[in-house]
């Protein structure tokens, strides 16, 4: 048999896995006594986990995510955080990206709301999707710089694209000139796309938050429903974690 033409058209075919995969069982004597499907599909098994591993480390990079390791994995379930168990393993599943929820954090500072969003989002890119993290503030600041350079109508249409915003730290403070062009963001986003918030102010509030009533009515609409809310308790996380 030809082997250095087959490997030369594979990697051609830029089947670059399945030809490594490939050289080494010609290599290991035991695997010639296993049936040619049974090979083939280890062959094809390479070649898949390869080319799912380079898309899943492009979702990621391209997700910029603020805690980049988080995972549900790792979700200290603890009994003071008084975590739903029940909604978390829903929530892996990605079923609430599917039917286009959204997911709302809320808690005191420290309590762990962005590894929770960050950790849902990275489920969300091993599942497939397309995530991006933004926190609130640097969020305004962008859509400033998009109004002043004329980039605004690109910007809104690359947030439209995305199948999971993250929002952190929302109202944190008072909301700038910017809640129309928030509106803007989720009125593309409802029924299309999902969005995780987390903010120190439970969903209860935010209406207050927003000054303009109508404006108010608009956005609470677009972001509670329909959403899974999580309200996250304990003692901030920070401050067990520092040294004595």
């Amino acid at each position: 048999m030809l082997t250095e033409p087959t490997l030369e058209k594979l990697q051609a075919l830029r089947l670059d896995a399945f030809a490594a995969a490939w050289r080494a069982q010609q290599q290991d004597p035991a695997l010639a006594a296993v049936p040619f499907d049974e090979r083939l599909g280890l062959l094809v098994e390479a070649e898949w986990l390869a080319r799912e591993n380079r898309r899943l480390a492009t979702a990621l990079r391209e997700a910029k995510l603020r805690l980049s390791q988080a995972c549900v994995e790792d979700i200290d379930h603890a009994a003071r955080r008084e975590l739903d168990k029940a909604l978390l393993r829903q929530l892996a599943t990605c079923r609430w990206v599917h039917d286009h929820h959204n997911v709302l954090i809320s808690g005191m500072t420290g309590t762990g709301k962005s590894y929770l969003a960050c950790a849902l989002a990275q489920q969300a890119c091993r599942k497939g999707y397309r995530a991006l993290y933004r926190r609130a503030p640097r969020l305004y600041e962008e859509l400033t710089l998009a109004h002043a350079d004329g980039s605004y109508i690109r910007l809104l249409a690359r947030f439209a694209r995305i199948d999971v915003l993250v929002l952190d730290d929302f109202a944190l403070g008072p909301l700038p000139d910017h809640g129309r062009d928030l509106l803007e963001i989720l009125e593309d986003r409802t029924g299309e796309r999902s969005t995780i918030i987390t903010s120190q102010l439970p969903p209860a509030k935010w209406h207050d938050y927003v000054a303009d009533p109508t404006l108010a009515d608009a956005l609470c609409d677009r972001l509670l429903h329909p959403a899974h809310r999580i309200a996250l308790k304990g003692p901030s996380r920070r401050k067990e974690a520092s040294p004595e």
